[in-house]
């Protein structure tokens, strides 16, 4: 058994690789079902978020080169990327590794902004998605479980999260610098998720006076603009208010450009050239670069962010290296429960090999044993169970710490043993 990883995040390749490579949650579902087969990938899960966009599969031990190919196949075949190009973004890791990549992912110790909360959640939704799918199994499962665990873990037992800050703290960060301050600004934003309201809930803090919501599904953007005060504006009237707007944040699904150049141009006209600060953090891009070209236009998109981070990034570094040695021994810990599920169904059989002998023998000397009355029958059945759990628990004892320090080939050595088939 082997556990692989291969992907691409914000360190490993810039937004116009992962753009490409992302997946809606629909694409994830059909994908998994053509990439887990059920031989060389026996399980599997796709995450894909704004930074990253990674495959956790498990397989065989001795299909691994095989699986590693597959999924690179794979990816390279989803958007026709050319594989040469590919390969030089993507970082593969197996079993440990792929442990410690995971564990670290879903306690954002490899995020863009360390410590922040969105990526579990991600993940849980990845999960969520691969069980659907019917592709998450008996390891993943435990994995994924366990890197949850791993996450609770560091946010409770470190700083990590202390003055939190996020991809939408840092994109308000931002305009800040670009406005000097944002109270009286109107912001607009483009999306009614999660990212949208964080957004929105930062940029009142930070001052804004006025919030417009614009989003294709218009119920969820009037319950959210209701929630905080806002104001929902139609999706299609988008190019009405931008002229209004001080700060546009996108944050949409949409497989194409949803502010193009000729919209920025002609909201600028009517502000009369007063600047205008474009955020886009959807993945793949909802505006169009060329936008940024304009002058008195400000556009960043989620690759700019990253110069923007440093809001308590000592303190952080600090907590990181303290959740960094929760991640070592949880990799340890897991590593037990893999050795435990190799070793269990031997376990199990030497003790269902134990008890079937001593059935056997029980009824071979049934005879000498003469009349028994039902309650006589179950008592010494009673009995001899009893004593074969009671002499079989050292020896079972003894075979799960025997494991803890060996191979494959002590499972092997027991089975000889007691003469147990494969």
């Amino acid at each position: 058994m082997s556990i692989v990883l291969i992907g691409v995040n914000h360190k490993s390749a810039p937004v116009e690789v992962r753009e490409r490579l992302a997946f809606t949650e629909d694409a994830c579902s059909s994908g998994l079902r053509t990439l887990v087969d059920g031989d060389v990938v026996r399980e599997g899960l796709i995450v894909s978020t704004c930074n990253r966009v990674e495959i956790l599969a498990e397989t065989a031990g001795d299909r691994l080169n095989d699986t590693i190919e597959r999924i690179n196949h794979f990816l390279s075949v989803s958007d026709t990327l050319p594989r040469p190009f590919l390969d030089a973004h993507l970082y593969q890791h197996t079993d440990d590794q792929a442990i410690r990549h995971l564990f670290r992912v879903t306690s954002s110790l490899d995020s863009m902004v360390v410590g922040e909360p969105q990526v579990l959640g991600q993940v849980r939704r990845a999960y969520s998605i691969a069980l659907e799918a019917g592709t998450a199994g008996r390891i993943l499962n435990r994995l994924i479980h366990h890197a949850f665990r791993v996450a609770k873990r560091v946010r409770s037992e470190t700083g990590i999260g202390a003055n939190a800050v996020s991809i939408s703290y840092t994109a308000v960060e931002l305009g800040k610098k670009i406005f000097d301050s944002l109270k009286g600004r109107t912001a607009l934003l483009i999306g009614a998720g999660e990212m949208a309201e964080l957004s929105a809930r930062h940029l009142l803090n930070a001052g804004v006076t006025r919030v417009l919501l614009a989003n294709r599904t218009e119920e969820r953007a009037t319950r959210l603009a209701t929630d905080l005060g806002g104001e929902a504006i139609s999706f299609d009237g988008l190019s009405d208010y931008l002229a209004e707007a001080d700060i546009i944040i996108c944050s949409t699904a949409a497989d194409h450009y949803v502010i193009t150049e000729p919209m920025a141009r002609e909201a600028l006209s009517k502000r009369r050239n007063r600047p205008s600060f474009f955020i886009d953090i959807s993945v793949p891009r909802n505006i169009d670069p060329a936008v940024g070209k304009i002058p008195n236009v400000f556009v960043f998109d989620i690759d700019d962010l990253e110069s923007v981070i440093s809001s308590n990034i000592r303190e952080r570094e600090r907590e990181a290296e303290r959740a960094e040695l929760i991640v070592e021994s949880e990799i340890m810990q897991f590593q037990q429960t893999l050795r435990l599920l190799d070793i269990g169904p031997t376990i199990g059989a030497v003790r269902n090999k134990l008890h079937d002998i001593a059935k056997s023998e029980l009824t071979r000397q049934r005879n000498r044993l003469g009349p028994l009355s039902a309650e006589q029958e179950s008592a010494i059945e009673a009995l001899l169970v009893a004593t074969v759990n009671k002499i079989s628990h050292p020896l079972l004892s003894h075979m799960r710490r025997s494991f803890d320090a060996s191979d494959a080939e002590t499972i092997q050595a027991w089975r000889d043993i007691f003469g147990l088939e494969e």
